[in-house]
């Protein structure tokens, strides 16, 4: 996941706050306590989310401590960690070796093949855990990555792809759950994952311009002409229909979620569902809701 999966701050109760930085620290101190310091670096609140999502659908009692760590060794930070914040961590590092493995294909730059190695052993400990989600990732990003060389001009192809991945991961956190739940956790995913996909590749548009990288939205909506649009006019051209695009995935995800039974984390979950991913469409459109201004930062 790419960072896009946020709340909105000044919505969000104070307690709230401190629980949402608790489940974030839960996973960053699971990776330290599992695979070392170094894995850290990959760590977004998207993880925090995952793990928020997943706990709340748990009733049992998070363990909730005050700690120092290596960023934060003066004042203490509240973490909280449960089965959910270990599956986060988890999953993150495989989706960061997978996606370092994607750039030394992509480009072959020393950077790459350094977050190769660096993330390879900390990936093989991740998928003993969950050798299935791994396998089923793997295949999918494997498909993917096969329709982004083509130049498929699909959205909803390369989409849909991406859409399965998420389906996969917040399905497959380990706990017992029924039937129904676990497809109202995939459709959740799925929505969650072809938004997150859609937006990436708006977010991108005037850097895979520059570069020449595959972009979905450039061969779904006709390669620019540089001689009569600049990248900036060419993400005009289609904002409004990628924007509804966006709002339609955000409504289905919100209606997922109206269905699923939270039993705690309840305030954050929905501050980030109905308007957290508001607020990252709109960043990412340009724009601020009308007489606001984006206080959202960290």
């Amino acid at each position: 996941m790419l960072g896009y999966v946020i709340c909105e701050r000044p919505e969000l109760k104070m307690k709230d706050w401190e629980l949402y930085n608790g489940y974030y620290c839960g996973v960053c101190k699971s990776i330290s306590d599992r695979y070392g310091q170094l894995p850290r670096i990959g760590l977004s609140y998207d993880a925090a989310f995952l793990a928020l999502l997943l706990a709340g659908l748990d009733d049992a009692k998070d363990d909730i401590r005050r700690e120092h760590c290596i960023a934060h060794h003066i004042q203490k930070k509240t973490v909280i960690q449960n089965s959910s914040t270990d599956y986060a961590a988890d999953i993150m590092l495989m989706l960061a070796w997978f996606k370092a493995k994607d750039n030394v294909n992509d480009d072959g730059s020393a950077k790459a093949k350094a977050a190769s190695v660096m993330f390879r052993s900390s990936f093989n400990k991740a998928r003993s855990k969950h050798p299935a989600v791994a396998d089923e990732m793997k295949e999918l990003l494997d498909k993917l990555s096969a329709l982004e060389s083509d130049k498929c001009e699909s959205l909803d192809q390369v989409s849909d792809c991406f859409g399965r991945i998420l389906e996969i991961l917040l399905a497959g956190g380990g706990e017992e759950r029924s039937e129904t739940e676990t497809r109202i956790l995939r459709r959740f995913g799925y929505h969650l994952g072809k938004w997150i996909y859609l937006v990436d590749a708006y977010d991108d548009i005037a850097d895979d311009i520059a570069s020449g990288s595959y972009n979905p939205l450039l061969y779904r909506y006709g390669w620019y002409d540089s001689k009569n649009e600049t990248a900036e006019e060419f993400a005009d051209r289609i904002e409004e229909e990628c924007e509804q695009n966006m709002l339609i995935l955000c409504s289905e995800m919100a209606k997922m979620l109206d269905l699923l039974d939270i039993k705690k984390n309840n305030g954050i979950i929905e501050n980030i569902v109905y308007m957290g991913l508001l607020r990252s469409t709109d960043n990412v459109l340009g724009k601020s809701r009308p007489g606001e201004e984006n206080k959202n930062g960290d």
